[in-house]
């Protein structure tokens, strides 16, 4: 009797491996969850991050994976073969330099959103309330993105130029790898004034807004999107793009300062 209850033990333990072991081969969710990697201009974090859960809790068997940063970094990034899905840069000209180059998915690209430029300071800072009191003796360092890679940057150049004062405010200028550092600049009263975007401006407490660039004194500030086209999951890089188009991410868009560019 207990020879013959040991045996139907191991019988049984062997059942039960042999149905774990396929049970495991017939479910691989885990591993056949698609990733989608999205190279975003760093303005673009919070709102995007917002997004994330909304997007997946639609989509539960994709994966998205955030690479924030300068758009002309990211551009450099995609160029030498980084692996990315999805590109959402914060001017067309980087966007542009990608197409001519072939690098984009034929159909994907469109304008996305589209954002506005303005002039910040640390809280309750009396030294600047205009863009001409940049040129005030009192204002020491003034923070701006790098023109040549930060979109941020060479839109407030564009300002700055028009009202002929960035060959003059040049001592004064502190340039920074992103628009989000010029908020910090200003945040911790590094610099006594910076421009960044709305959006950028938005999120933080720690600033007040005192101008906004006028209209014609800047390129339009798009930013558009593009699957690329070594893209490892073009269809499911097809219906992200499409998802940000949707009145779901919009209401997200719209919340964090975002205008829609159509």
């Amino acid at each position: 009797m207990n020879r013959r209850r040991i045996i139907n033990l191991a019988c049984g333990f062997v059942f039960s491996l042999l149905l774990a072991v396929g049970c495991s081969q017939t479910s691989p969710q885990t591993s056949a969850q698609t990733e989608l990697i999205i190279s975003a201009a760093a303005s673009l974090t919070d709102a995007m991050n917002a997004i994330q859960p909304l997007y997946q809790q639609e989509n539960p068997e994709v994966k998205l994976t955030y690479n924030f940063g300068p758009s002309g970094s990211l551009q450099q990034q995609i160029e030498q073969g980084a692996p990315v899905d999805v590109f959402i840069s914060a001017a067309p000209k980087q966007m542009n330099d990608l197409e001519e180059k072939g690098l984009l998915l034929s159909g994907t690209r469109k304008d996305l959103l589209k954002n506005a430029i303005v002039l910040i300071v640390p809280k309750a800072n009396p030294k600047v309330k205009t863009f001409q009191d940049l040129m005030n003796g009192k204002v020491g360092k003034i923070g701006i993105g790098e023109p040549e890679s930060v979109p941020a940057g060479r839109y407030a150049k564009e300002v700055l130029t028009s009202m002929n004062m960035y060959d003059k405010l040049q001592p004064k200028l502190v340039f920074a790898k992103d628009v989000r550092q010029v908020l910090t600049y200003v945040e911790t009263g590094n610099v006594d004034a910076g421009m960044v975007y709305t959006t950028d401006a938005k999120i933080s407490d720690k600033i007040s807004i005192v101008a906004t660039a006028p209209a014609g004194s800047h390129s339009p500030i798009i930013y558009p999107i593009a699957v690329i086209k070594d893209s490892k999951n073009p269809e499911a890089a097809k219906g992200f793009v499409s998802f940000l188009s949707s009145n779901t991410a919009k209401s997200v868009f719209e919340r964090y300062g975002f205008g829609l560019a159509n």
